[in-house]
């Protein structure tokens, strides 16, 4: 029996560490500042995208969010969803080239949103919903380069472009994918919801599947020792 009870419970420790593995390569992903949706069909309008920002520091908390929008392929019809305790600053630019819409044409346009005035602590994350009326239509991502502040003056810049092949970088910038519609123009901002219940509906199922594994194959190591331990005392 007490070879049995040793093999089983570092058959025990060998599948909560890989577990423990699992969810910290999922951890790391969710500290960082992100911007979902992560796809929208290019050209989408009406839409939100909402900003989450995890605080990242055991002794500090985030005081302030600065959230900067490219101008080269600018956000049309900004606006800013108010949060409780959080103080919104818009700042628009001149564009170098006024857009044509339906409504006129558009001179200039939001390029960077600073929240500030209220506090994320240690443990916590906070969204931040910014509403637009179109996105444009000739690029294939948005970089929305994000700068932190925390109560100790620490700025954790999120600005880092991840490049083809290589790794991701230690602080990346949020990124939103434009994706080519396949449906009809006005099913656009549909499409671009249906885009992200897709991502997070992988996301989710693909983390589930991963604990659910590495439990299963935990379980049948165990069991697996216990009956050739059985087997070997019956022989005997």
């Amino acid at each position: 029996m007490f070879p049995t009870r040793i093999t089983l419970r570092r058959a025990g420790v060998v599948t909560g560490l890989t577990a423990a593995g699992v969810l910290a390569a999922a951890g790391s992903a969710f500290a960082h500042v992100t911007v979902n949706p992560e796809s929208y069909t290019k050209g989408a309008t009406d839409g939100v995208l909402t900003f989450r920002v995890p605080n990242e520091e055991d002794t500090a908390s985030t005081t302030k969010v600065q959230v900067f929008l490219p101008t080269d392929h600018p956000v049309l019809g900004v606006l800013v969803t108010p949060e409780e305790g959080w103080t919104a600053k818009v700042t628009t630019t001149k564009l170098k080239t006024p857009i044509k819409t339906d409504d006129g044409t558009i001179t200039d346009a939001v390029s960077e949103i600073t929240w500030s005035g209220g506090k994320i602590g240690k443990g916590e994350y906070e969204d931040f919903d910014v509403a637009f009326g179109q996105l444009p239509d000739d690029a294939d991502q948005l970089a929305f380069k994000t700068l932190q502040t925390y109560s100790d003056g620490k700025v954790v810049r999120w600005i880092e472009m991840p490049e083809a092949g290589q790794e991701e970088p230690e602080n990346p910038a949020p990124v939103l994918k434009l994706v080519a519609a396949s449906a009809p123009a006005s099913a656009k901002s549909g499409a671009g919801q249906a885009v992200l219940a897709s991502a997070s509906d992988s996301t989710a199922r693909g983390l589930g599947i991963a604990g659910l594994v590495v439990g299963v194959l935990g379980l049948g190591a165990a069991v697996f020792v216990l009956v050739r331990s059985r087997g070997s005392r019956s022989s005997s």
